[in-house]
């Protein structure tokens, strides 16, 4: 009885550490690979300097750029919210964000739905950190 239970425990836990390592990319983000991934973005969404905002706001430099910053876009309420409480775009709420607008943002209104392969967001950071950081 106790083996069968010690046996258990361990596939349970060696299970369990499987569903944690896969909760992170398996490697660094891939540019090359994330501007592919993008192209779901880009209904909304432009990463071009000179390009002006979509449907959603242009996401140039979006590293290190607080909520709801740039001028001339219509964040929603929500967004507004979170910007209010300090949210930053960094790559760790980046990635929170893309696996789950609404955990992060309650009531957003980005539409797509979340990416839920850590390395393809990961791939998705990198290839939005090519512009750069975000500068007043």
């Amino acid at each position: 009885m106790l083996r069968l239970t010690l046996a258990t425990l361990l596939m349970i836990s060696g299970a369990a550490m499987i569903l944690l390592s896969g909760a992170r990319a398996t490697e660094p983000g891939d540019a090359t690979r994330g501007q592919r991934a993008f192209q779901r973005c880009y209904a909304c969404h432009s990463v071009e300097p000179d390009e002006g905002h979509l449907q959603g706001p242009n996401l140039f430099r979006i590293l290190g750029r607080p909520a709801a910053a740039l001028p001339g876009f219509e964040y929603s309420e929500a967004m507004r919210r979170k910007a209010a409480e300090g949210l930053v775009w960094d790559r760790t709420t980046l990635d929170a964000y893309i696996a789950d607008p609404e955990a992060v943002v309650p009531g957003t209104l980005m539409s797509i739905p979340p990416v839920r392969d850590p390395q393809e967001r990961a791939d998705l950071i990198a290839y939005l950190s090519l512009s750069g950081q975000f500068k007043d």
